[in-house]
């Protein structure tokens, strides 16, 4: 479906809730789409770069989150709207542009897109962005739907040029990744004319004078929450229990009210403004109960802001008892789940579930059926290939080697998948950060030899600053990048090294070995698939000295599957392999662990899984029998 189509205006659509977010831009006439790719988020920029086939937009995945919203913030200051999006870790790396941004203002409106993930869904932290709008003066705008993610973006753009600042959108795993009927508007005809009046300056001074200026704004935007019909109170007038609630939680709580029948004894305050507060709503309903329960994904955000004002409008209002996360009602981790409301809600009403004891039954008999599972590379993944060459050279060397890692599919290294190689995973770029830390204690008796690795998108991303701190105070230390040709944990989506655009135009593939070496670095490029030589070249790389980089290349297998596949039919002969008796304790398939290599018990020997194996031909190299063996195809 082209949610960008014109064929579709005013109709009805089923839509995610990252396309709802990307066509209410559209329809607020976005001009400049910027963003870096990272889950829940990526859809939202995918979807706008296939708009831009047919419409007046540009769209970029920028090298990363920062520079996506300074190159945002510029379309902005020359008028013409614009969109960042990024997941909450992203946040972090825009956070000190932002921080400046909103002491100097906006002209054009900017919006800039947080996909949060509450229960770290497909992150290394569970981070609630929410509280860079406390840090920053600015508001944020939480949808509880995609339908809600749709209006509200457009609203965003609008308070943006009211108060000529940024805005925040904040969606969630759930909101972002689920599809609902979604009623969209229309996309209009608008004429992009960029221009930057050189008598309207943007800076930042004089701070304190700015300062004040974004407290005023933040002021208006208060004013703006108080008539926005996104927040609203639904229930009794005099509810037994009022929850305050936003995103979607409030999807949660409403469900779980009525499926318990409490409909006339609950009342629920919708907070889609969550700052600055509406806070005359907040004082209205907070008169009407004195218990109140905050449902909110991640942090108490709401709860801490709601039970100041209530401090605050005390003598009003009189007492009241607040449950939450902060009292334990809630988990102080983890997402808020449809059930755990239901529960919940249950047992402060004492109220009998039909289905109690049901989940308790099912997971008992869930959990005789079904075998346990674990992370795992894909089969013909180079990275299994480059993990076993470092482990091969580790051991070899036998300094107690170790790995310093980052995040990226390659972060399944502190599994077996990876043979446990990697020893911390941290943000993006930390893991050479780490390295240059652990590179200069060689003078304090540290004599371990340290191997960091990182993605090739991550390499651009985060690792280029960490390098270049090596190649300036000469860390001893060992930089492995795991280049796959793709961004390949958040969607495959293009960066500077693959040589084409968002747009899919063709650009110049920045070189990561001449990047490299034009530092002055000893920089190689190993195939993790000829893992005896990538383990031999490792291996002397780790007996020299100073910063130096290795750059194992080979596709990512999903995408060389795309492009025509593997060269190789793989199959174990029967009589060479010795199964249990061979005395390697079944390598192949306990240790090396691709998945298109599997024991077979009945005949006691290892096979091959036809239908899982791509062919890479890798695990022919690894069998000490020569059991395995690759035929061309």
């Amino acid at each position: 479906m082209k949610v960008h189509s014109k064929e579709y205006n005013n109709k009805v659509l089923l839509l995610q809730g990252n396309e709802a977010i990307a066509r209410g831009a559209l329809e607020a006439g976005v001009a400049f789409c910027a963003g870096y790719p990272g889950n829940p988020s990526s859809e939202i920029i995918e979807t706008l770069a296939e708009a831009a086939k047919e419409l007046s937009i540009y769209v970029e995945w920028s090298v990363n989150e920062k520079v996506a919203l300074e190159a945002a913030t510029a379309a902005s200051f020359a008028g013409v709207r614009s969109i960042v999006t990024m997941k909450q870790n992203g946040v972090n790396v825009a956070s000190d542009f932002l921080t400046n941004l909103t002491l100097s203002g906006t002209k054009a409106g900017i919006v800039l897109v947080t996909c949060d993930d509450p229960s770290s869904i497909s992150s290394t932290n569970e981070e609630d962005a929410r509280w860079f709008a406390r840090l920053a003066d600015i508001p944020v705008l939480e949808p509880s739907t995609p339908q809600e993610a749709l209006e509200l973006i457009k609203q965003a753009f609008e308070l943006s040029e009211k108060i000529r600042n940024v805005v925040i959108l904040r969606s969630v795993s759930r909101l972002s990744h689920t599809r609902a009927n979604v009623k969209v508007g229309e996309l209009k005809e608008i004429s992009h004319k960029p221009f930057f009046d050189p008598k309207v300056p943007f800076h930042t001074f004089p701070v304190v004078l700015k300062h004040f200026q974004r407290h005023e704004k933040l002021d208006e935007a208060s004013q703006w929450a108080e008539t926005c019909g996104h927040n609203k109170y639904i229930g009794p007038k005099a509810p037994e229990l009022l929850i305050c609630t936003s995103g979607c939680a409030f999807t949660y709580a409403a469900e779980a009210v009525d499926l318990l029948n409490l409909n006339s004894r609950v009342g629920i305050l919708k907070i889609s403004t969550t700052y600055p507060l509406p806070k005359a709503l907040v004082k209205g309903a907070l008169k009407h109960s004195a218990r109140i329960l905050f449902l909110e994904d991640v942090d108490p955000f709401l709860e801490e802001q709601i039970k100041a004002l209530a401090g605050e409008f005390s003598q009003e209002i009189g007492s009241k008892e607040f449950m939450g996360r902060t009292t334990g009602h809630i988990p102080v981790a983890g997402e808020i789940l449809p059930s755990t409301v239901i529960q919940l809600l249950a047992g402060l009403f004492r109220i009998a579930l039909p289905h109690e004891g049901y989940r308790d039954r099912l997971l008992k008999l869930i959990s005789q059926k079904v075998p346990p599972r674990e992370f795992g590379f894909c089969p013909g993944c180079p990275h299994r290939g480059t993990y076993y060459a470092i482990k091969k050279a580790i051991a070899w060397d036998d300094r107690d080697g170790f790995v310093s890692g980052d995040i990226g599919c390659y972060t399944m290294g502190i599994w077996p998948t990876g043979f446990n190689m990697v020893k911390s995973v941290h943000a993006m770029g930390s893991g050479i950060g780490l390295a240059c830390g652990y590179g200069k204690l060689k003078e304090l008796g540290f004599d371990q030899p340290v191997i960091t690795v990182c993605g090739d998108s991550t390499f651009y991303h985060a690792a280029l600053p960490g390098l270049v701190n090596a190649r300036f105070n000469n860390a001893d230390i060992l930089m492995i990048v795991l280049d796959n040709s793709a961004t390949a944990m958040t969607g495959f989506q293009p960066h500077p090294g693959t040589g084409v655009t968002a747009l899919g135009v063709p650009t110049t593939p920045v070189d990561i070995e001449s990047l490299c070496k034009a530092m002055g670095m000893d920089a190689a490029v190993i195939d993790p698939y000829d893992i005896g030589s990538a383990s031999e070249v490792i291996y002397k790389y780790l007996k020299r000295s100073g910063p130096r980089v290795l750059v194992s290349r080979r596709k990512c297998a999903l995408v060389q599957n795309r492009e025509g596949g593997f060269p190789y039919v793989m199959e174990v002969d029967k009589a060479r392999c010795k199964g249990e008796s061979c005395g390697c304790g079944r390598y192949c398939t306990r240790v090396f662990r691709c998945p298109g290599l599997v024991f077979d018990p009945q005949e006691g020997k290892a096979k091959i899984d036809e239908v899982v194996c791509v062919g890479c031909g890798i695990c022919s190299l690894i069998c000490p029998q020569g059991a395995i063996v690759r035929r061309e195809r």
